[in-house]
């Protein structure tokens, strides 16, 4: 392998041409020009951005900050609306991190965000990747940031076939070696756009990328094959029942969730623990509930989830046993969890509910 050095500066070259726009980055152009990256907008997009795509990202990533453009704005904001308008991104507990972390920096920091990658990660929801990608980014800190792009990147100019995750501890410290001294902040972006858009996962463009001449992989013919990954495990499958009713006002029947858990603290459809035996039937009130004929089919990271959705037009004067109702004018379907979305449109098109 050539000196590590020269590896990566012409990594950074190639970045300095091809860096791709996104609403959060400073282009290596306009930091010459002296703008320099804002720790808040690099911290909610990297929070965004953990299990979801760049694509899906950008809008909801805009409108965060439309919403609450600093800091300080974030924690003064009712958690509520921040966790409705994180709804679809999943894994909500990023969300309500997101405010907890938001009020200990505007009160206890006076509105700064630390800048070494040890006192990020001490803050709640902030693990070492993301402090290492902020300290990296925002405060040019000699960080290794490394997500799954880099892994393929380093997997491949290394030849490495151990399997994922075993090969992780090796991947950093290759990737660390990478990392140089001057702007580390452009070349953690850079290497993971070259993932992102040269090195990927299927038929990586090997002459467009600036380490064609280097990776060991391509010298081998094994860049299709790698990184290599250990077998997945069978994946668990849950069932349930989930309860939509409507009162003749209009009010919708909801509940909201337990703090701790999936979809913790969001507002949702009343129904039954998720369990490997099916539970009995459990309606959050009386009334005439019918069953749709097909499963709702969802799946979380850890487990596939089946729920049987039972809907139901209710009574004004109807009393449940829990959860509560919500006026019509307060109900927007589309700030629920994908989940309960799913459960709304496939009782909505039953019922052709208006």
């Amino acid at each position: 392998m050539d000196d590590i050095i020269n590896i990566s500066d012409l990594l950074i070259n190639w970045y300095d041409k091809n860096a791709r726009i996104l609403p959060w980055r400073v282009l290596p152009r306009d930091r010459l020009m002296g703008k320099k990256a804002d720790p808040y907008y690099i911290w909610i997009s990297e929070i965004m951005l953990q299990q979801t795509t760049v694509a899906t990202v950008k809008n909801y990533y805009r409108r965060f900050i439309e919403l609450w453009p600093t800091v300080i704005d974030l924690a003064n904001a009712n958690e509520t609306e921040v966790m409705g308008e994180w709804a679809g991104l999943g894994y909500y507990a990023r969300a309500r991190n997101l405010v907890k972390c938001s009020r200990i920096i505007t009160n206890q920091m006076n509105g700064q965000f630390p800048r070494t990658a040890h006192c990020l990660m001490q803050l709640p929801g902030i693990g070492p990747y993301t402090a290492a990608a902020i300290a990296a980014i925002a405060f040019n800190h000699q960080e290794t940031v490394v997500d799954g792009n880099v892994e393929r990147v380093i997997s491949r100019m290394f030849n490495i076939h151990d399997p994922l995750p075993i090969s992780k501890p090796k991947i950093k410290s290759l990737a660390a070696k990478l990392t140089p001294v001057q702007r580390p902040g452009d070349y953690a972006q850079a290497i993971m756009d070259l993932g992102a858009t040269i090195c990927t996962p299927r038929k990586p463009n090997c002459q467009l990328c600036p380490w064609h001449n280097h990776c060991l992989a391509k010298v081998a013919g094994t860049a299709t094959q790698l990184p290599r990954k250990s077998k997945k495990k069978i994946v668990v499958v849950r069932k349930g029942h989930v309860y939509i009713g409507r009162r003749q006002d209009g009010a919708w029947l909801m509940e909201s969730r337990p703090n701790k858990g999936l979809l913790g603290g969001m507002l949702g459809w009343p129904g039954t623990d998720w369990l490997e035996v099916r539970p009995e039937e459990s309606p959050p009130c009386k009334g005439s509930w019918e069953c749709l004929s097909d499963e709702l089919s969802h799946t979380f990271t850890h487990f596939h989830l089946l729920l049987r959705v039972h809907w139901a037009d209710l009574p004004n004067n109807v009393t449940p046993t829990r959860g509560f109702f919500l006026n019509a004018q307060s109900f927007n379907p589309s700030t629920l969890p994908t989940l309960m979305q799913k459960a709304y449109n496939a009782a909505f098109r039953m019922n052709n509910w208006r």
